[in-house]
């Protein structure tokens, strides 16, 4: 082996070393490969149970190049037959070099007879490598076409040459190895994350695809940017490991819902269940004590009817305050009415018609949660940062847990938990922001209100950047345009 030829496999070696993109190391490696041989054309081959599938398949003579974009080249795979060179190089983990396929008859050429056919390509000489790693585990094999010689013409495979085919596809078998090992884990820790997210969303109907419809509307306002920026001749906004980092902190987004209780998670009104049993007990039965003061003469037929009358406009304006997704102020004033009356039991004792916590419940302005039930929904932002600190993120998902603890933080301070300014709130919080607050608008799932027209949903967002500050303008125009959630 020549000097130059060490100093080839060593860079070579470098090179698809650095390389963490698995398809473009496949490509590399065939490419670097038949640079180092000056073949003309290649096949790399992975083994996939009894066959041989095309990974990459390259020819300078034809001007073509498949399979680097990750979609495999449209040609049977090989069926594992010692008649076949691949397939036998494979088995029996050797190097076959055939000075001319046209003349050997020791093995089945009729693939590459039939190629010759389909495109006038002609194989002549051929270097067939078996890829394994330093435990002799067999990966795959890398056919070699057409040596060709500083002139140009076809010639054999030099018989010197092997060794350092060889020690490059035994470099090529490891870090393939090492790569799909990588894809493996971070496949294995992405399946993790979706199956806790969705343990999330199953908890409570009222949830139940809140992260997805993210994760969608994120991945396609994401290319949105980035198609724009390319069409303005800009940088993009997002790399695939910028893009990858970013969803998967909205997939982690919510994962503190986990621990926080379902009574608070899925209530639907005002009220709790036990409370507005109570108050349907209560008015039925000062009903009855009505009538039977009617009865034994303590007021009259024309007092029982106003009571009762009293009594059912009163209960019709609780059970409306209960389920109305805004309380205006007329709807509180009319509950504070209701709070003054009294009535008196059968011991003598005078009674409210609404006890203090009960009037405090039906108080609440938006939504269904008291101030105390609002702390503990909200505490599932500072558990998630709870549960992420527990993870040890690789440096690409470095900022995870800082993006997806971030995103109730609103650009004026308002936001929660820790009220931070826009100045310290990154891009990708402001991002997962509006797609937080999109969904939460649009979703038809919510215990508390229906579904929002996406117009009107749109509406919100412009006034919560443009008026009040809190979500960022650009990012929410930007939005607005990618129309992200229309996508399929």
């Amino acid at each position: 082996m020549t000097q130059k030829e060490m100093q080839s496999i060593l860079e070579i070696g470098t090179a698809i070393s650095s390389e963490k993109d698995y398809n473009r190391l496949l490509e590399m490696i065939l490419n670097r490969i038949m640079e180092l041989t000056h073949a003309d054309a290649g096949t790399l081959y992975l083994a996939d149970g009894d066959l041989l599938r095309f990974k990459i398949m390259c020819n300078n003579t034809m001007h073509t190049c498949e399979g680097g974009d990750g979609k495999e080249p449209n040609l049977p795979p090989i069926r594992m037959s010692r008649e076949n060179v691949c397939a036998m190089c494979y088995l029996e983990n050797r190097t076959v070099c055939i000075e001319n396929v046209q003349t050997s008859t020791e093995y089945d050429f009729s693939g590459p007879v039939r190629y010759d056919a389909m495109t006038g390509y002609h194989p002549q000489s051929m270097l067939v490598v078996p890829m394994h790693n330093r435990q002799g585990e067999r990966l795959g094999v890398i056919q070699l076409i057409n040596a060709m010689d500083a002139a140009g013409n076809i010639c054999a495979f030099p018989a010197d040459i092997i060794p350092a085919v060889e020690s490059v596809a035994s470099q090529a078998a490891i870090t393939i190895q090492n790569v799909l090992y990588i894809e493996n884990i971070k496949e294995l820790f992405e399946s993790f994350v979706r199956v806790m997210s969705s343990a999330v969303d199953e908890r409570t109907p009222y949830n139940a695809s809140h992260t997805r419809h993210m994760v969608e509307y994120g991945r396609h306002f994401i290319d949105y940017l980035n198609e724009t920026a390319k069409a303005e001749g800009r940088e993009p906004w997002f790399d695939a490991e910028h893009r990858h980092e970013l969803l998967m902190s909205v997939w982690l987004h919510d994962i503190g819902k986990l621990v926080i209780p379902l009574e608070v998670m899925n209530k639907e009104a005002r009220l709790l269940p036990e409370q507005k049993s109570e108050i349907l007990h209560r008015f039925e039965k000062m009903r009855l004590l009505a009538q039977i003061a009617c009865l034994k003469g303590a007021i009259s037929g024309e007092a029982l009817e106003k009571r009762l009358e009293e009594l059912k406009q009163a209960g019709d304006t609780i059970l409306r305050a209960n389920t109305a997704g805004f309380c205006p102020d007329d709807l509180r004033e009319e509950i504070c009415r209701i709070r003054e009356k009294t009535y008196t039991e059968e011991d003598g004792s005078e009674k409210p018609w609404l006890e203090e916590e009960e009037f405090q419940m039906l108080m609440i302005r938006k939504g269904t949660l008291s101030e105390k039930e609002r702390a503990v929904m909200e505490s599932h932002v500072v558990i998630t940062d709870k549960l992420l600190s527990e993870i040890r993120f690789s440096k690409e998902l470095s900022h995870v847990r800082e993006w997806a603890v971030g995103h109730h933080e609103l650009l004026n301070g308002s936001g929660y938990p820790e009220h931070l300014m826009a100045e310290q709130i990154p891009m990708e919080v402001r991002i997962i922001t509006i797609l937080d607050i999109f969904d939460a608008l649009v979703a038809d799932d919510r215990p508390y209100k229906p579904g929002m027209p996406v117009e009107k949903a749109l509406g919100i967002l412009d006034i919560m950047a443009d008026k009040e500050g809190k979500l960022d303008p650009e990012l929410t125009r930007l939005f607005r345009e990618s129309r992200c959630w229309e996508k399929e």
